[in-house]
């Protein structure tokens, strides 16, 4: 009889398998399904292809040192992925102005849009809060920055500027008095309002190639995108809304 048992075991494990495998093969069917299905592992969360433009115009803006490190911009380690989202050596951005207006939270970016966002604060911004305030502006809210995900969360869509850390939304702006003026709000708000919001946009398509705002769609009611994509035939486009 002992001689039988290993065979008599083995048959029992054999039975066993067969009559469970059909009921766990398809909740690991349904497990892989859903790690595949995440934006992580498939790539038609967003639809992207390689541009040589971008590493080149990162890496000029690097060697040029136009960006130098202080304690309101510091450099990060690369942003890699997945896809190609992310950028060589971004900076995160704490302040504008040398740090007259604080940037909150953060904004992850790349290379060339910081010299952009500090000539937009510069030229247009505080320019704009002292004439129809006469108080300068302290902070803006960052509404995002570096998100590696599709233009306006649309699965399948183009990947967004933000996915290369070359955009910045912006939705609020507050004064030294207090006073705080919000996209929302503000654009259909009273006049110095109004007035106030409408130089930004306009002094940030003369900054960005890229500027939406309120009267774009809906989903930016609440606040400007700007960005610097490349647009038409040599690369200098603007699109303006």
């Amino acid at each position: 009889m002992g001689v039988h048992r290993p065979l008599a075991l083995t048959r029992l494990l054999c039975l066993m398998s067969m009559r469970i495998l059909p009921a766990v093969l398809p909740l690991l069917a349904l497990v892989l399904t859903s790690c595949s299905s995440s934006p992580s592992f498939k790539s038609t969360y967003f639809k992207a292809k390689k541009e040589p433009w971008r590493a080149d115009e990162e890496q000029a803006c690097l060697s040029s040192r136009s960006v130098v490190q202080t304690r309101f911009i510091r450099s990060r380690s690369a942003l890699g992925g997945p896809s190609v989202c992310g950028a060589a050596r971004p900076f995160e951005m704490h302040a504008a102005g040398e740090g007259r207006v604080l940037m909150k939270p953060a904004a992850l970016l790349r290379c060339p849009m910081v010299p952009q966002v500090e000539r937009w604060v510069r030229n247009t911004v505080e320019p704009a809060a002292r004439y129809y305030f006469g108080s300068p502006v302290v902070e803006m809210r960052v509404a995002a920055s570096y998100a590696c995900r599709p233009i306006n969360h649309r699965r399948g869509a183009k990947l967004s500027e933000h996915g290369y850390a070359n955009a910045l939304d912006v939705s609020r702006f507050k004064l030294a008095n207090g006073r705080t003026i919000t996209v929302k709000a503000g654009w259909h708000g009273d006049s110095a309002e109004r007035s106030f919001l409408r130089d930004l946009h306009k002094g940030a398509c003369n900054t960005f190639t890229t500027v939406l705002g309120p009267n774009y769609d809906r989903n930016h009611h609440d606040h400007f995108h700007m960005d610097l994509a490349r647009r038409g035939r040599n690369g200098r486009g603007n699109f303006c809304k």
